[in-house]
């Protein structure tokens, strides 16, 4: 029971966060963030350099070759919300088989974990 409450809220929470990269990103603000508001009024914008994913497909919240800004950007959101939900499924995976006592590590399903008397 516990597993399938587990799967459930994983999943509610996965369709929750696609649903907000797809729907809600698309009325993000496209004014400046703080920081670049500051570099802005400061007058060292200029000397800001691309970081290293600046020519990626998904840099600036936005898909590179949908002309739809909204699309886009909601695209974006989606591909991001599922690039991080699987590096934490997988490392969550990892840890847990990793963990000492896992049943997973050394029992078959469906049979008791053996006990020091």
């Amino acid at each position: 029971m516990r597993s399938s409450n587990l799967r459930l809220f994983l999943v509610a929470g996965l369709l929750v966060a696609i649903g907000l990269a797809l729907v809600v990103s698309g009325f993000a603000s496209s004014s400046p963030d703080g920081l670049e508001k500051v570099a802005v009024d400061k007058g060292f914008l200029e000397t800001a350099k691309d970081h290293l994913f600046a020519d990626s497909p998904v840099a600036d919240y936005a898909v590179r070759g949908v002309d739809d800004e909204r699309l886009s950007t909601g695209l974006a959101g989606l591909i991001g919300v599922l690039v991080t939900f699987g590096v934490g499924l997988g490392v969550f995976a990892l840890v847990r088989a990793m963990r000492p006592g896992s049943r997973d590590a050394g029992a078959g399903k469906g049979s008791e974990p053996t006990r020091a008397p």
